[in-house]
């Protein structure tokens, strides 16, 4: 039995749904990991050399570890919360203009009237129609391949990215169809979920980023006393975990 229009579209939402949860399983293994390796660390450190709290006690008791562990995956939770919600703020600032840009893309007139232009925008203009959506602003891209995209946070802002190569090898049915697919992101909001999780890929990426930056710091305390070398054993080991968890769930 051939697959119906409705159950492809059932089955993209199926697939979206996982997706988000498939994100935040990888936020969530991403604040254990680096809770879990924050307690090993504690537990396994001498007592004399735990990490020194600013009242100038120590963590010696089981209780204390599990508090620095907690502290820690929360800190790093934060990291991820406050650099997802940078980035969706900025890429929402700026519309879809701003992805577009950022690609290299060039604006096409509404008045333009070079003949591969113009037909480009009069499908854009009919899609528009038909679907009840402002005309969205069209951007094209220097590249020979066939492709096209929908960016913006809502279709008030929304813009079309197609290809050079896309306006020159389809003809006026081929390039209705890319067009009315870009279109469907556009109705059905894809384009507001895409930039969510940007963001949160941005925020996961904040955590790796600081912990290369720690990991970079390190070098040049090689030559200190053991004893502070050995304090700093969980800022070395948290920025090595850190950076390893973003490489293996991200890429």
């Amino acid at each position: 039995m051939a697959t119906t229009f409705y159950q492809r579209q059932a089955d993209a939402k199926k697939n979206s749904t996982r997706l988000i949860a498939l994100f935040v399983l990888a936020v969530t293994l991403i604040v254990s990991s680096i809770s879990v390796t924050t307690w090993l660390l504690a537990e396994n450190l001498p007592r004399g050399r735990r990490v020194q709290m600013t009242t100038g006690s120590g963590f010696n008791s089981s209780s204390d570890n599990i508090t620095l562990a907690a502290l820690t995956g929360g800190g790093a939770l934060a990291l991820i919360v406050l650099g997802s919600l940078y980035k969706v703020f900025q890429l929402r600032r700026g519309g879809g203009t701003l992805v577009a840009e950022s690609l290299g893309g060039r604006r096409i007139s509404s008045m333009t009237q070079l003949p591969e232009e113009r037909k480009l925008m009069n499908i854009v203009e009919e899609m528009a129609i038909a679907s009840g959506v402002p005309v969205p602003p069209v951007f094209v891209m220097k590249e020979d391949g066939i492709n096209a995209f929908a960016a913006g946070y809502s279709p008030s802002d929304a813009v079309l990215g197609v290809t050079q190569g896309c306006i020159q090898k389809l003809n006026r049915k081929e390039l209705q169809g890319v067009i009315a697919h870009e279109f469907s992101h556009i109705l059905n909001g894809d384009m507001r979920l895409n930039i969510r999780l940007i963001g949160l890929v941005h925020g996961i990426l904040v955590i790796g980023l600081i912990g290369a930056g720690i990991l970079r710091s390190m070098r040049y305390t090689a030559y200190r006393r053991r004893s502070k070398e050995e304090g700093s054993g969980i800022a070395v080991a948290l920025a090595i975990a850190m950076t390893y968890y973003i490489v293996l769930v991200v890429i």
